[in-house]
């Protein structure tokens, strides 16, 4: 068997680490709530996990913690990778790879969903395109159908596979993204998915830096979408302060008003400006990414992934973020409930090395 390459193994572990424990109790909490709480612990800018331990009970009061996730995701009550919905997907991604090779098709997405996908673990525009392939519908009407959140981060948040399983190869990695992504979402929503795709698709192979990424990764959508030009404007911000509060502030002041918190395009923005400003460094890049706001669990995730391929070795990520986690996730998928991310990398290396 091919020896697996340790980069995927760090951003499987990175993956798990960002969106579910570093970021999940302040998920859905304003801008100002997350920097007041970290604060308050003496952990601004963000170097740990959040905690409460040490946060007046009045600031928790009014700005109380993600209720479902604070039970096993703060710093205090992490043991091992909890389960979580947005985690489900790149697991269901695998399977699908398994089962019918990276030519699948949309409607092969839809296959595994429903034989292995809670549909109560489902929401927004997923939830959405489940109940419709449940009515009949099929690919890609099952995205446009009564779906109000087609443009949001959900396709986005699957792409991961897609990346690690073309290295070197970002068109195929964001083909692949494309025909998961439009089970669910339509334009941006599914632009950020190509976009997502192709950055992770060229850090896999270790021979760029994070601002190649990033290039690549515009190459493969729309250059006049609205989500091109977020991620381009995101990018110059990012070289043109040094302060990166500044940076989150003024991408607030643009889209805060006029996009949910979990539209694709700010989101992606954010990504891609936390990963300019940190230069690819891994702590830097995931806590710029949640001390941003909105989806902070999934900007975490996303900008953990392409910094730790690009670190290279799960050895190059901090023991303080890793060691909680015990090489141990929950999942609603029930073929991989338990699994070590370093038997997902192995699956992962086995199906992009797979003819």
């Amino acid at each position: 068997m091919p020896r697996t390459p340790p980069a995927w193994e760090a951003a499987w572990a990175r993956q798990e680490r960002s969106a579910a424990s570093s970021a999940k109790p302040v998920e859905k909490l304003p801008l100002t709530a997350i920097r007041d709480l970290a604060r308050a612990t003496g952990n601004w800018p963000l170097t740990g996990y959040f905690t409460a331990r040490g946060v007046p009970g009045e600031l928790l009061a009014r700005h109380p913690w993600n209720r479902r996730s604070a039970a096993t995701s703060l710093a205090e009550n992490i043991d091992g990778m909890p389960e979580d919905d947005d985690l489900n997907y790149p697991l269901l991604n695998l399977l699908v790879l398994q089962r019918h090779g990276r030519a699948f098709t949309t409607t092969d997405v839809a296959r595994v969903w429903l034989d292995e996908l809670p549909a109560g673990r489902t929401f927004t525009a997923e939830r959405v395109a489940y109940r419709n392939l449940l009515s009949g519908l099929e690919p890609p009407l099952t995205a446009r159908r009564h779906n109000p959140f087609r443009e949001w981060i959900g396709a986005l948040i699957r792409a991961d596979v897609h990346g690690w399983t073309n290295p070197g190869d970002p068109a195929a990695a964001a083909g692949q993204a494309h025909r998961d992504a439009t089970l669910t979402h339509t334009a941006n929503g599914v632009y950020a998915a190509m976009f997502t795709a192709a950055v992770i698709a060229t850090a896999v192979t270790g021979d760029h830096d994070v601002h190649a990424c990033l290039r690549t990764g515009l190459t493969v959508v729309p250059p006049r979408s609205r989500l091109a030009r977020a991620v381009r404007r995101a990018v110059r911000l990012a070289r043109d302060h040094t302060d990166f509060d500044t940076v989150v502030d003024l991408l607030h002041d643009t889209y805060a008003a006029t996009h949910h918190w979990v539209h694709a395009v700010p989101n992606t923005a954010l990504i891609a400006a936390a990963l300019t400003h940190a230069d690819g460094d891994f702590t830097g890049s995931v806590r710029r990414a949640v001390s941003g706001g909105w989806d902070t669990d999934s900007n975490g995730a996303t900008a953990g992934s392409v910094a730790a391929l690009l670190a290279g070795s799960p050895r190059a990520l901090p023991e303080r973020w890793t060691a909680p986690l015990k090489n141990r996730l929950a999942t609603s998928v029930g073929d991989f409930h338990g699994a070590g991310f370093d038997t997902l990398a192995r699956l992962t290396h086995l199906e992009a090395t797979r003819p």
